[in-house]
């Protein structure tokens, strides 16, 4: 392998195209893209100016001018792909969640050590610079004792029931497409929980559209933490101690501003540094410098992919409904099949597996 690790990008949608834009800020190579769509693959390669386009994803694992494979395809397919590319010797960054359960996310662990390769969860906030300097932050005492945090993470995002966010064979709801976010600032900053409370609002395809949640972890500390994917919120977030708040401004799971205040109102710290693009290079940056370097995880990230895996599908499971039940959609043919399904690779999530991580 070269010095530089060549990326391999397996699936074409939003998220492939923003994380492709942000490896060109860092000067990182993408050798290939591939779709299951030989015309999005070559759309998508021509788009960015990446030399080869495979119409299948077995063709991108084998391809031996890629290192390492960024997994963006929908949800219920990430545990089936991440194998595909693990079995033909690529490391993977696979996108949120990591896997639809804690037996899905230990089979990719598992896999990939017995490879000897590289696997992590590509939950890039953890690698942006504010995030960075939030962690010294906490490390030198400055807000003293935590008591608590609070993270919001709501969109109005697309009410189109066929859309992957509405889907429960997709993976749909906000749980696991925003809340991950500050499910995972949680246990960055506070640790695992020893209790979990949530409750939340559904849509009519059985989608959680709101979830709440109130997490205790084992300082005592708690995280109040809520996302919606049908209406937008602040989206901030702050850690309280009993000294002083770190306040994180929207959007704070992007690039963002934030500071420390005292309780007497004296700003202590401001940080502004706003780095170019949506920031994902600092995590290809982190990845490339772990495969290099022969470690299979991030130091930023350790076992935390296996962690969440844990908690969001339990959380999943035992939401507490708090409007009106709706009828639970059958589980009829969907037409088209979806970008980024591996057949063959295991089953098809059914709309109980979905919702409850299988």
């Amino acid at each position: 392998m070269t010095r530089t690790c060549r990326w391999g990008i397996m699936a074409t949608g939003l998220i492939a195209d923003t994380f492709v834009k942000d490896l060109a800020t860092a000067g990182l190579p993408v050798a290939a893209a591939g779709s299951r769509s030989p015309g999005k693959a070559e759309a998508f390669a021509a788009a960015h100016g990446i030399p080869r386009a495979h119409g299948s994803y077995e063709a991108l694992a084998a391809d031996p001018d890629v290192d390492v494979i960024y997994i963006a395809t929908p949800h219920p397919f990430h545990a089936g792909c991440a194998r595909i590319a693990l079995e033909a010797g690529k490391h993977v960054l696979v996108e949120k969640p990591f896997a639809m359960n804690a037996r899905e996310a230990r089979g990719i662990a598992a896999l990939a050590e017995a490879k000897g390769l590289f696997a992590m969860e590509a939950m890039w906030t953890r690698f942006l610079p504010h995030m960075i300097r939030l962690r010294e932050i906490l490390a030198e005492g400055t807000l003293g004792t935590i008591r608590s945090l609070r993270a919001d993470h709501s969109q109005a995002l697309p009410e189109d029931p066929g859309h992957r966010l509405n889907k429960m064979e997709l993976g749909g709801g906000a749980l696991l497409d925003l809340g991950i976010y500050p499910v995972s600032f949680a246990l960055d900053v506070l640790g695992m929980p020893q209790e979990i409370k949530a409750v939340a609002r559904f849509k009519e395809t059985g989608a959680d559209a709101e979830v709440a949640a109130v997490m205790r972890h084992g300082s005592g500390a708690l995280s109040h933490l809520i996302c919606a994917s049908d209406t937008a919120g602040p989206n901030t977030a702050q850690i309280i101690g009993d000294k002083a708040v770190l306040e994180l401004d929207a959007i704070w799971y992007a690039p963002c501003r934030m500071r420390v205040v005292a309780h007497d109102g004296t700003v202590l710290e401001t940080f502004d540094t706003l780095p170019e693009g949506r920031g994902m290079q600092f995590q290809a940056l982190a990845v490339q410098e772990a495969i290099l370097a022969g470690r299979r995880s991030s130091r930023r990230s350790g076992h935390r992919d296996r962690r969440l895996a844990d908690i969001l599908p339990g959380e999943k499971a035992g939401l507490h409904l708090v409007s009106p039940p709706f009828p639970r959609l059958g589980g009829g043919p969907s037409g088209a099949t979806p970008e980024g399904e591996c057949r063959g690779r295991g089953r098809r999530p059914s709309h109980r597996a979905a919702r409850s991580g299988g």
